[in-house]
């Protein structure tokens, strides 16, 4: 049982989705016009619209810690870890400053157009130039000039309206406050440009970065390598991939300095100590020189290797270790004497690799601050926050040397007291050859310092001449051969869409709003007891059927209507007429046209029939028949009683003599009471002897009270609801009605229903009956 519910819901609700689905597709007229429209507006459109095209590039981040690195640690440049912070390089790309140098180097604040009859695209190479001679700071909006070719010589004009020739390869256009030089391109290039007109827009140069910054992208690899992705969307493919590949120059370019900078440090350290170093060694040889005249001394050999060897080995260490001081003590000057933040010189020969590594550590500190004191203010944050540690680092670093220089002041004193030991040996030997070794020895100190500084000033001269570049291009900039926008494939179904979904919104908007009855289904859904006993379909210029006897739907619906009214009638004797009324609830419904089609119906069967017109306070029953409204009828009979009821009744249509019609007559001003009357019941009885059937069209019943006096009369009460028209409201009282038995024996005519919302109807249009 539960699955046969199941089953009959299912039907149900399919039922509900077809016929939803049928109430828009009669409106496919509509459909098909809005998607058409729709997609001629579509093509309009994707003919139209700027054509965007995409330009890629790919570089590589090079991380050059490793290289720097590789003397202490030879591992380091197999190790995967790489200490390139991605996110700050891909500020440093969009960064205002470095996009203000692609701005200048392109002259992208200056843009080109070719005016077209409807839209006007940018280009990137035009047949002139045109070169700015007023500040861009004096740029308040945009300024737009125009250059026509449709005249011999071209023409430039400004938004002001001033107009100049332009006669000559370089032309001076000062008429307006902001001068330009407009240079024309080769003769060839010219003739090209016959009848065509450009623009020129010159921004200010702030809205020109700025713009460039919103349409550049920058993503990392999916991977999230070192490899940086660049895209640039434009209308010019050739100017997209010049940007592309400027900004790519121009950080390269960037990355290249940082480097270079502590080179230059270094450099012009060593040259500062070279000038004290050699005034040292002139002194120390001059005074040398003075020793050896003064004392006529030439070569002095030692009296034995053995004893000499000992005291050799000594004084090197002593000299090593002296060196390391002097060394340690010039870096400390430095550190102590340096300007704020500025770099300090590296690998200047100290022997401890921890103090080399805290000065690398703190150059790389200082060159952070002063990238990011270009683009951030001195309270900034994170400018506090290096400036901070590079003072801590500072710090550390005097710190390191003063330990440093302890220890090797600690080893000192040890070889000096070896060396003094060794001296007590040698205390033979004469006092002149002692201080000849003294002053040789500070010579070769001065010498080995002089070298080494030699030395690491070569390698930073290198590293400045020929630093690395900090990128590798894997992709200079390559467009898309085809563009991302307009894109066809789904600009155009999105409009057929859009097409199809405007009808629909508004049907959809329309059937929630239209609350009146459409088929069948909507009477036999709100009101269960009442059954239908016909639809009558739409009748286009048709409201009288005279022939029965022919095909069409509208005499088969009738034919219809009168079959199940038999099954509807109760059983009466032979000689004694049916009474069927005709009502509805408003006025406008077609029960006239409904009660008037019924009887040319029963009389089409030779079934004698009186069509009766009891609608006393608005008769409509005379328009069918073109006669005049007060032409004798039941209002007469009813009012006066020497009216003969023969003189009230009159032919029906055409020769059909089953047919007779009582109109209604004048009209009364107490139709109620008339109708309430004796004689009423009366004119009923006499004409149910004469008739097989009297077919009465009566008052609406929602207006008027005067059917419902009548309403006992009646065998079958046929209450006409209007397809379109009659509002779902007004069944629940009809409901009421033949609840509270106020109308007998009712039934419902749905009247005017439309061929497509009909399904007996369709049906039987499609076995063959005739339009």
């Amino acid at each position: 049982m539960k699955e046969s519910h199941y089953i009959l819901d299912n039907e149900v609700e399919s039922f509900k989705i077809k016929e939803n689905l049928l109430n828009y597709l009669q409106y496919w007229r509509w459909f098909l016009v809005a998607a058409f429209a729709f997609l001629l507006l579509g093509y309009l459109y994707v003919r139209y619209a700027p054509v965007i095209y995409k330009t890629t590039a790919k570089i590589q981040l090079i991380d050059d810690s490793k290289e720097l690195d590789i003397a202490a640690n030879p591992l380091a440049a197999l190790t995967g870890n790489s200490s390139v912070n991605v996110d700050n390089e891909i500020e440093v790309i969009k960064s205002f400053r470095l996009l203000e140098q692609v701005v200048k180097m392109l002259n992208l604040d200056i843009s080109y157009y070719e005016v077209g009859n409807v839209k006007s695209s940018r280009i990137y190479e035009a047949p002139f130039e045109i070169k700015k001679l007023f500040s861009s700071d004096k740029i308040k909006k945009s300024i737009t000039f125009k250059l026509s070719f449709e005249t011999s010589p071209p023409t430039i004009t400004d938004s002001q309206g001033n107009t100049q020739s332009l006669d000559s390869v370089v032309n001076l256009f000062n008429k307006s406050n902001y001068p330009i030089e407009v240079t024309l391109n080769d003769p060839e290039i010219l003739s090209n440009s016959k009848s065509k007109i450009f623009e020129v827009r010159i921004n200010d140069m702030k809205e020109s970065v700025l713009a460039l910054s919103k349409r550049l992208v920058v993503d990392i690899s999916k991977n999230k390598s070192e490899t940086l992705y660049l895209s640039y969307n434009s209308e010019s493919p050739e100017l997209s991939e010049t940007i592309l590949n400027g900004i790519i120059s121009k950080f390269n370019q960037d990355g290249i300095l940082d480097r270079q900078q502590v080179s230059k440090r270094t450099l012009e350290f060593i040259d500062e100590r070279f000038l004290y170093l050699t005034t040292e060694l002139d002194s120390i040889e001059g005074g040398k020189e003075d020793f050896k005249r003064k004392n006529n001394l030439s070569y002095i050999q030692s009296d034995t290797e053995v004893s000499i060897e000992r005291k050799a080995e000594t004084e090197d260490e002593v000299a090593k270790l002296q060196t390391q001081i002097s060394l340690a003590s010039d870096l400390k000057k430095t550190v102590i004497s340096q300007s704020q933040y500025a770099l300090l010189p590296v690998n200047i020969g100290l022997d401890n690799a921890g103090l080399n590594s805290s000065v690398n550590a703190y150059n790389q500190m200082a060159l952070e601050r002063e990238r990011l004191s270009l683009t951030v203010g001195e309270s900034h944050p994170t400018l506090v926050t290096i400036s901070s540690q590079l003072d801590q680092a500072k710090s550390n670093i005097i710190k390191t040397i003063n330990v440093y220089q302890g220890q090797l002041r600690t080893s000192l004193g040890r070889l000096n007291l070896e060396r003094n030991n060794a001296s007590s040996i040698f205390s033979s030997l004469p006092e002149k050859e002692k201080l000849l070794r003294s002053i040789e020895r500070q010579q070769s100190i001065k010498e080995n310092l002089f070298l080494l500084l030699l030395q690491k000033r070569e390698e930073a001269a290198i590293n400045f001449a020929v630093t690395a570049p900090s990128i590798k291009i894997v992709d200079f900039a390559l467009t898309e051969t085809a563009p991302i926008s307009p894109n066809k494939s789904i600009i155009l179904p999105a409009f057929i869409l859009m097409g199809l979904l405007l009808p629909f919104g508004f049907l959809f908007i329309k059937f929630a709003l239209d609350n009146t009855i459409k088929i069948k289904d909507d009477i036999t859904r709100l009101v269960k007891r009442v059954p239908v006993v016909a639809e009558i379909p739409h009748l286009d210029n048709v409201a009288v059927l005279s022939d029965f006897d022919d095909r069409s739907l509208g005499a088969e619906s009738f034919r219809i209507l009168k079959t199940n009214l038999d099954y509807l009638l109760p059983n009466k004797e032979k000689n004694t007429g049916q009474v069927i009324f005709v009502t509805s609830a408003v006025e406008g419904e077609g029960k006239t046209q409904i009660a008037l089609n019924l009887s040319l119906s029963y009389s089409s069967f030779k079934k004698k029939v009186l069509l009766v017109g009891a609608d006393l306070r608005n008769p409509q029953l005379h328009n069918q028949f073109n006669v005049e409204r007060n032409i004798l009828g039941l209002s007469d009979y009813l009012s006066d009683e020497y009216v003969d009821l023969n003189d009230c009744i009159e032919n029906g249509i055409g020769a059909n003599s089953f047919h007779k019609v009582c109109f209604s007559g004048g009209v009364p001003p107490n139709a109620a009471q008339l109708l309430s009357d004796e004689r009423f019941i009366n004119f009923i009885s006499k004409v149910k002897l004469k008739f097989d059937y009297i077919i009465v069209d009566t008052a609406p019943t929602m207006l008027v009270a005067d059917t419902l006096v009548i309403s006992e009369l009646a065998d079958v009460t046929l209450f006409v609801a209007r397809a379109d028209f009659t509002d779902k409201r007004l069944l629940q009282y009809s409901e009421e009605l033949f609840v509270n038995q106020k109308l007998r024996n009712m039934a419902y005519v749905l009247n005017d229903v439309k061929l497509n919302k009909s399904k007996a109807y369709n049906y039987g249009y499609k076995y063959g009956y005739g339009v």
